[in-house]
């Protein structure tokens, strides 16, 4: 059973006295913090975003893991190309931006400035700008929204996400704080916090934009980082990537709706250090378990390219 929100702990983003107080509370471990932020595992999960990849997802994913050898960045383009092109999706369409951490060049991108509904992946976007208001009244308040952001996006709580939204002041506040980052106004659309409204839209490319900015900050961008799932690990991505060749190695927010689904994160590499990446599809009438592989398989695929000469 779902619990009721208790809105408490929202203080942390009013007044900075309010904001001391709750820390101070918190580290005490008083009754007070006990009851602002629940235990992560009495949290109900949107069943959307708790679906496992299907059983016969397996074996495609242990097949591509286990391809011998890796290739160059050229050839990642054709290897991503078998993966979409095949029949089903045919009328899917697809937002695709995969490029290192330390590098504006991508090794692969498709449709990067296509704007697509996003689903959960709608979050990062909240969460972000949720962390750069506290971190701009402050930044002292930070660590005592770890656990509730970690919540919103390792376990896609979409109640707290759009209460996040609500409270910091909607998508105005959200562009006011994402635009110095470099994320672009008119390259996202939020309908709500969590991602549930068909109307929001983000381009993979934003979604890139987004998660390059956050990963080079200090403390919020550390809070966001550690608040991603985890591959083959924790949060909505615990039953997949297990047994590959990226499980531990991937910290990523999913994305779940009919017709719709998302994948943006980071992915350690061997050859590129950190990639950061964003995959949408878009393709009403597609099985879900038939896209979850196909996103699968071109994250494994991109595990494996190195620098060639």
């Amino acid at each position: 059973m779902r619990q009721p929100l208790n809105l408490a702990w929202l203080r942390a983003i009013g007044t900075a006295a309010t904001a001391v107080v709750m820390v101070l509370s918190w580290a005490q471990g008083s009754r007070a913090a006990t009851a602002l932020v629940p235990s992560s595992p009495s949290v109900a999960v949107s069943a959307a975003e708790a679906l496992p990849i299907e059983r016969t997802d397996a074996a495609p994913l242990a097949q591509v893991s286990a391809l011998d050898g890796n290739f160059c960045p050229s050839d990642l383009r054709g290897a991503i190309a078998t993966i979409i092109s095949q029949p089903q999706f045919d009328t899917a369409r697809w937002g695709i931006v995969i490029e290192p951490l330390d590098d504006a060049d991508p090794l692969y991108q498709q449709g990067a400035n296509t704007a697509l509904i996003p689903a959960s992946n709608t979050k990062l976007l909240t969460t972000a700008a949720t962390l750069q208001i506290v971190q701009e009244r402050n930044p002292q308040a930070l660590g005592a929204m770890e656990e509730r952001i970690t919540i919103v996006n390792r376990d896609s709580h979409n109640g707290y996400a759009d209460d996040l939204l609500r409270r910091i002041g909607g998508q105005s506040a959200v562009q006011r704080v994402l635009t110095p980052l470099g994320i672009n106004v008119d390259s996202y659309e939020q309908a709500d916090g969590s991602g549930l409204s068909r109307r929001n839209r983000a381009t993979p490319d934003a979604l890139v934009t987004l998660l390059k900015a956050m990963r080079i900050q200090a403390e919020a961008g550390d809070i966001f980082y550690r608040s991603l799932a985890v591959a083959g690990t924790s949060g909505t991505l615990r039953n997949r990537f297990r047994d590959t060749a990226v499980q531990g190695r991937l910290q990523g927010k999913t994305g779940t709706l009919n017709g719709v689904r998302a994948l943006s994160g980071y992915l350690e590499s061997s050859s590129y250090g950190t990639l950061v990446f964003s995959i949408l599809i878009n393709q009403p009438g597609q099985s879900g378990s038939v896209m979850l592989r196909a996103i699968d398989q071109i994250v494994l695929q991109a595990a494996r390219v190195t620098p060639c000469n």
